[in-house]
């Protein structure tokens, strides 16, 4: 179903009916003998009530499988916050005369209104956050955590309530019954999520940290083709003029290595060709400026070039088996590993829905454009939808702007069962994945690559945000070499054991390929990124040695 601008609109509007009708009531004079009073206790009760609806969507959405509910969450619960913020000013204005003073006298005394207070105080930022836009600049996951306080603000509410009444208690006892069966709900879902990671530790196979690649060998440069201004396809071709040597999935990667300056440098970069097509394997990037690698394949590699290959890599496949439909969502060159699915499930003449949402900065830097113009006037079940950042030029008359949450309920409603594929900037994909999730979209529906390694502007500000490593307040010890190292200056881990000798695997750079998985024995680290990472891995402390960076006295075995 898709939830319109105006069925959104009529969903507010119902929200302030209320509100309106205490107003009009109180214009006639028809709020009985104490109007005060009445509105004081009308306005709270209804704060209560869209607080507690607001908490009820995203459980209805899941057991209902009716994803478009999410779209209201926010709308009910600025209007908890709204009601509340009236309750307290009539309270204020009208009961305590707008006294500040005996305002916060009454509070102190009295701890049903110093709960009521606490409970709009944590409302306070939950409103100031439900937007889009504090959602992209928050990110998915400090918004989620941020926003779990909705909890916390339902619970003062109750009490609240409860202690107010002097004879019926029955309506505030309501209100936390309520209240109690969505926190049972959502510990119930927890303890399943954890008891089905639990089933996936005990099956899984045990990761093998720095494990060689299937292939490894020579491949020469068959062709070169320009995609867009800055944007380039390497097809590679066997020496020996037969089949690839190696098997890959649709979205799995192959590892570069090339000679800069004397040194080996090695990035991953997904194979954008299907592996339907067996006889070549293509890459498709992006020249980046500050980009080591991206330059010098743009600049010095020319076809019949030979070049060291490493393959297959990545577990951000899709097979046409997980799932009768997919969604994919791409941001820029982050549309690689989502076309190899296009090609591979086309090329299979796969019957489900196939969409593609495309964020681009603008017409020129539409990757793929004719070839997917061609897919799709083949192949009726391909769908794409496109959104340009920074196009200026009348002449495009397709849409315009970020992916937005609405973007993603159109996509969604027209294939509201389908696994969900998002790769391009971190940026991009947490705000989308906190979106998808207040939707009510499964978190095993909803599967993520950051595409590219973070530019320098990234590095330099992990670097400012760990100035207490400089200041020496962490270290690293490698455990097999016995090193310690005390100077960090916010590196990672792979960064610090490179300038050191010590020895680790790595491939891509990009939390990508796994190939630099080291196990941390004590202490604690934050990554960039861990999109390599499985549950195993993490329940047993591996970390990617290329993001990690330490935060207190770490030792890693390495």
């Amino acid at each position: 179903m898709i939830v319109s601008r105006f069925t959104k609109r009529v969903v507010v509007l119902n929200c302030a009916v209320p509100a309106l009708l205490l107003a009009w009531d109180a214009s006639r004079n028809h709020l009985g003998a104490n109007p005060v009073n009445f509105a004081i206790r009308t306005t709270g009760l209804l704060s209560i009530i869209f607080l507690l609806l607001s908490l009820t969507v995203t459980p209805l959405a899941r057991l209902a499988k009716r994803s478009w509910l999410g779209t209201f969450r926010r709308s009910m619960g600025v209007s908890a916050f709204a009601y509340a913020a009236i309750h307290f000013n009539i309270f204020f204005w009208f009961d305590q005369a707008a006294s500040l003073v005996d305002t916060v006298s009454e509070i102190g005394m009295r701890l049903y209104l110093l709960i009521g207070f606490i409970g709009l105080l944590l409302m306070a930022p939950l409103a100031a956050t439900s937007t889009d836009g504090m959602i992209r600049r928050l990110g998915g996951k400090r918004w989620k955590l941020l926003h779990k306080l909705a909890y916390l603000a339902a619970i003062a509410g109750g009490l609240h309530f409860f202690l107010l009444v002097k004879a019926d208690a029955t309506r505030p006892l309501i209100a936390l019954g309520i209240l109690g069966v969505l926190f049972v709900y959502r510990m119930t879902a927890r303890y399943l999520q954890l008891n089905r990671d639990s089933r996936q530790l005990r099956t899984a196979k045990p990761v093998a940290v720095g494990k060689p690649r299937n292939w490894q060998g020579s491949m020469r440069v068959a062709r070169i083709f320009k995609e867009t201004h800055e944007v380039k396809t390497f097809r590679f071709v066997p020496v020996d003029g037969g089949p690839l040597p190696f098997k890959h999935q649709a979205g799995q990667n192959l590892t570069l290595t090339v000679n800069i300056e004397g040194k080996p440098v090695r990035r991953s970069y997904t194979i954008a060709s299907p592996p339907s097509r067996g006889h070549f394997a293509e890459i498709t990037v992006k020249r980046e400026e500050r980009g080591l690698v991206s330059r010098h394949l743009h600049d010095q590699l020319h076809e019949g070039d030979l070049i060291a290959i490493g393959a297959p890599a990545g577990r951000f496949i899709f097979t046409g088996n997980e799932a009768e439909s997919i969604v994919m969502t791409a941001g820029g060159v982050g549309i690689t590993p989502l076309m190899a699915k296009v090609r591979y499930l086309t090329d299979r003449g796969w019957p489900g829905p196939i969409h593609l949402l495309i964020s681009a900065r603008t017409e020129a830097d539409l990757i793929f454009r004719r070839e997917l113009d061609e897919l799709q006037s083949r192949h009726s079940n391909l769908r794409t939808t496109t959104t340009l950042t920074r196009e200026n030029a009348p002449a495009w008359t397709g849409r315009r702007g970020r992916v937005t949450a609405e973007l993603i309920r159109e996509v969604l409603a027209q294939d509201a069962n389908g696994r969900i594929h998002l790769c391009g900037p971190t940026e991009m994909t947490d705000p989308l994945i906190a979106l998808l999730k207040e939707q009510g979209v499964a978190d095993d529906r909803i599967h993520h690559e950051s595409f590219a390694s973070p530019s320098r502007g990234t590095v330099e500000a992990n670097t400012a945000a760990f100035d207490h490593v400089a200041a020496g307040m962490a270290t690293l010890e490698f455990a097999r070499s016995g090193q310690r190292v005390t100077d960090l200056m916010g590196r990672t881990i792979l960064e610090i054991a490179e300038a050191h000798g010590i020895a680790l695997p790595y491939d891509c750079r990009a939390a990508v390929c796994g190939q630099c998985k080291t196990r941390v024995i004590s202490g604690n680290v934050r990554m960039d990124a861990d999109d390599a990472l499985d549950a195993s891995d993490r329940a047993n402390g591996v970390v990617l040695a290329c993001q990690a960076r330490c935060q207190d006295q770490v030792v890693v075995e390495a």
